[in-house]
């Protein structure tokens, strides 16, 4: 019998322990939502110390700092040309709606489904369970879900959980955790795996 969410939740947190995520707060939130974008958190990190550095972690500063300075500023993020006119992009709309919704974040060319949801849940707290490609992997070698169609997956969620912004927002964090110690792209280590008994993954390998 395949495991439900609840379970699931239960036995990562009682591993793993509370999260404290989302890193950051306030437009900190959004600007690392958008720098995150294909690549790993380190790189944003050094990111987000850049613009720190040059008092460019405010509204004020995006708006008036030129594209080029930008992107030379967030330049290990990646994509840094891209993920500059994003910035700028969201800047124009958080100057004219302060608290946006979801579809004005959509608006936003450069955001997505994830991005815009991960501003929603960790920065304006509102419940939008935030699907990533860790969520995909775990849960489709957990048997739940084979596709790739992020609303679909993100359905499942919230027709399921309570509509908590914390439980989602602890939820995730454990979810990324254990997708980082556990359940890796290649080479899963499945040995010592908290979730080890429930994975089709393990059956099919015959680990």
């Amino acid at each position: 019998m395949k495991i439900n969410l609840e379970d699931i939740y239960n036995i990562l947190f009682e591993y793993y322990g509370p999260q404290g995520w989302w890193p950051g707060e306030g437009l900190e939130i959004a600007i690392g939502a958008v720098l995150t974008q294909q690549t790993i958190w380190y790189n944003v990190e050094r990111a987000i110390e850049c613009l720190k550095e040059a008092d460019c972690l405010n509204i004020e500063c995006l708006k008036k700092i030129s594209l080029e300075k930008l992107e030379k500023l967030i330049q290990s993020s990646g994509y840094y040309k891209a993920k500059a006119k994003t910035l700028k992009n969201l800047t124009n709309l958080l100057i004219k709606i302060p608290q946006p919704n979801r579809n004005d974040l959509l608006s936003v060319k450069g955001i997505g489904y994830e991005t815009a949801d991960s501003i929603l849940l960790y920065w304006f707290e509102q419940p939008y369970f935030v699907i990533d490609a860790y969520t995909f992997r775990i849960f489709q070698r957990l048997g739940y879900y084979e596709g790739k169609d992020y609303l679909e997956l993100q359905r499942v969620f919230m027709e399921i959980l309570p509509r908590d912004t914390k439980l989602y927002n602890e939820y995730h964090a454990l979810i990324v955790e254990h997708a980082k110690k556990y359940c890796i792209k290649t080479n899963p280590k499945c040995n010592g795996c908290p979730l080890a008994k429930n994975c089709s993954y393990i059956d099919k390998q015959n680990i």
